[in-house]
């Protein structure tokens, strides 16, 4: 018997991962809180608000009903903001298919509990560890809408949730690999975001190809000093949840956290960019429980500590790039 999935939360990443669901040949519907987008979905097979322009797959069912996206599914996938999970999984908790395989597609933690989005899931429904997986990696929205090659990670510390993940999302231009590194995989979807914002500002100031690549390398060093910290496992870092996820996001003009940088670096205010800015940049919640995780970890992360205070304490994007540059010479391997 073929498994379907919903997919509840039509963003960009959403829409696509649907899409791409369905490519697979798993039966998928996809939520939409707002009735107008799921129209557009079913009869002009087009998500105009995320990715106009791009035709979506005639296979793809669109509702704006949550109990109807959720009815008989065996995957649940959850694509809405990281600071909103919460409070939608209290609304939808009561409506989730008992044995379903709940889904993150979610690359943030949540600010004020410094809880990854997998933790949140299992607190929010009860459910155990195996039940609980997460999609990451390079996932540029548009690019893998329009079926362009690329591969992602399919987490689960239970092995067999992640293959099933893998077989319902696999397809010829969409390559999974399986890892039982939640937590790796998790904090390389939160960390690169944070990094993209700073090589944004670094970008829009006209920094050249060596300050990029600078933060990039530097930035895989923070993230895999906290993810030692927590117990992840290095070799993550070095795939496509970590190094791969930070290239694509640190690099690619899709990117929103790199745009919302980038904004930053030519002189407009945090809140000027987040006003300006139809989707959500995880890194500008993200980086202030981030950095919390690593002072209680007694993990330096600079690129973070500096980016938090431009988000979060009007630090100007001037001394943030003097205070990077300032900081004391130290081996280039150090905990």
């Amino acid at each position: 018997m073929t498994k379907k999935a919903a997919v509840l939360g039509a963003g960009s990443w959403g829409t696509t991962f649907a899409q791409v669901l369905c490519d697979a040949g798993t039966p998928t519907v996809l939520y939409s809180r707002r009735p107008e987008v799921a129209k557009a979905i079913n009869t002009d097979r087009e998500n105009p608000d995320y990715l106009p322009g791009i035709a979506l797959t005639p296979a793809l069912t669109a509702v704006s009903d949550p109990a109807q996206a959720l009815d008989g599914a065996s995957f649940v996938v959850f694509a809405v903001p990281a600071q909103s999970l919460r409070a939608n999984l209290a609304a939808w908790k009561s409506l989730l298919p008992p044995d379903a395989l709940l889904i993150s597609l979610l690359k943030g933690i949540e600010h004020g509990t410094n809880l990854r989005m997998s933790e949140v899931i299992g607190q929010m429904t009860g459910g155990q560890a195996q039940r609980i997986a997460v999609v990451t990696g390079p996932n540029l929205a548009r690019e893998i809408a329009h079926r362009e090659i690329a591969a992602s990670v399919v987490a689960c510390a239970d092995l067999a949730g992640a293959e099933a993940l893998q077989q319902a999302c696999h397809t010829g231009y969409f390559r999974a690999y399986t890892n039982t590194d939640v937590i790796g995989c998790e904090l390389g979807g939160a960390v690169k975001n944070i990094i993209a914002l700073a090589v944004g500002v670094a970008v829009a100031m006209g920094l050249g190809d060596n300050t990029r690549a600078t933060l990039i390398t530097r930035g895989l060093a923070e993230m895999a000093r906290l993810g030692s910290a927590l117990g992840a496992q290095t070799q993550t870092f070095a795939g496509l949840a970590g190094m791969g996820d930070l290239v694509a996001t640190c690099s690619s003009r899709l990117s929103r956290n790199r745009s919302f940088g980038e904004s930053l670096g030519r002189g407009l205010s945090v809140a000027q960019t987040s006003e300006a800015m139809s989707q959500t940049a995880e890194g500008v919640t993200s980086c202030s429980p981030v950095l919390a995780l690593a002072r209680e970890h007694g993990i330096e992360m600079p690129i973070t500590e500096v980016m938090a205070a431009v988000m979060h304490d009007g630090l100007p994007i001037t001394e943030a790039a003097a205070l990077l540059a300032s900081r004391t010479a130290k081996p280039e391997w150090y905990v």
